[in-house]
């Protein structure tokens, strides 16, 4: 048993190895750049973890979910999220159903019920309507009169946030931005690949997307990735910095004492090391090393630092802040 479940992990990682190079490959028909934003993405998904998706309108958040979907042969669903949806909108309801014989109770499943969710600007549902969502996102299951609906799996959801236009929107609270794995910041292209966009949308169709993985291949990769081992200093490292972020008399960063009101929770570092793990991967490594905790500090920690007026003020951001941790904090005692 231990032969094959050695054997099954190497052609795991040599699977994974290979299929950075096709899922670049793949990706370029359709979007153009973004690499940061495809890897974090992708660790994500091998991670089995949810992420909040920040950018400005137009920038194809919606088309590289959907195409990650397809790569990875999961079915998808688009929820446009508004003002008047209710939680009964997403999971589904029960309806009363009449035939020749009988009336009964039917549950009718929402759209909720995929392996790959875009929530579109979860910002501008009520928190009723998003604790529905979230609440789906931990548990995996939603429940209706009393029973318990199991979720497709794997099950991911990637919520998108317009950063521009606040009025008449309901931010996340704290303690559900920490149910996201990632907060990925998609930004605008360079001139040079928006002028490629800009050729390639306004001609021909693109070449269709090929599928490389199925989801039962991405459970098993849920499995190798957490048997990637780290060494105890990477852990730590990855614990320093989230400890690092919060203030309190014990914080020896006095600009974290003054800038911040809240810091990273237990999520971070788990995070952190879960996500090194898959980046290990995708980079051909068997094992964690510094680096990896490093790039993973920006997506896990940009949501779950919250910045005081002071910080604001004097033009401090979260990304200038997670900056100064990383120099702060040094790899090993």
């Amino acid at each position: 048993m231990a032969t094959k479940t050695y054997e099954f992990e190497r052609w795991a990682v040599e699977q994974i190895k290979e299929a950075r190079t096709k899922l670049a490959t793949e990706i370029s028909k359709v979007i153009i750049g973004q690499e940061n934003v495809i890897e974090q993405l992708c660790i994500a998904v091998l991670s089995g973890g949810h992420c909040l998706i920040t950018g400005a309108p137009g920038l194809a958040k919606t088309l590289l979910v959907k195409s990650l979907a397809q790569l990875f042969h999961l079915q998808f669903q688009r929820i446009q999220f508004t003002p008047d949806l209710m939680p009964a909108d997403i999971t589904g309801t029960e309806i009363l159903q009449q035939t020749d014989k009988e009336r009964k109770m039917v549950f009718v499943k929402g759209p909720v019920f995929a392996n790959m969710i875009l929530a579109d600007e979860i910002n501008r549902t009520p928190p009723k309507t998003q604790a529905a969502l979230l609440e789906a996102m931990q548990e995996h299951h939603v429940t209706a009169a009393g029973v318990c609906h199991a979720l497709s799996e794997p099950f991911y959801v990637f919520a998108t946030q317009n950063p521009i236009e606040m009025e008449g929107t309901y931010p996340l609270p704290e303690a559900q931005l920490d149910r996201f794995m990632f907060n990925i910041w998609v930004d605008y292209l360079p001139e040079d690949q928006e002028v490629s966009v800009v050729r390639q949308t306004t001609t021909v169709d693109p070449e269709p997307i090929k599928q490389i993985f199925t989801g039962e291949d991405i459970m098993r990769f849920h499995d190798v990735v957490r048997k990637v081992p780290v060494a105890e200093d990477i852990v730590r490292y990855a614990v320093r910095i989230a400890a690092a972020s919060r203030p309190g008399d014990s914080n020896p960063l006095s600009y974290v004492n003054e800038w911040v009101t809240w810091g990273a929770g237990l999520r971070a570092s788990q995070y952190m090391i879960l996500g090194g793990k898959a980046r290990a991967l995708l980079h051909g490594r068997s094992h964690v090393n510094f680096e990896d905790i490093r790039e993973l500090a920006y997506p896990v920690l940009r949501h779950r630092i919250l910045i005081n007026y002071r910080a604001e003020a004097e033009g401090i951001t979260v990304e200038s802040l997670v900056d100064r941790l990383l120099d702060s904090i040094k790899e090993s005692k």
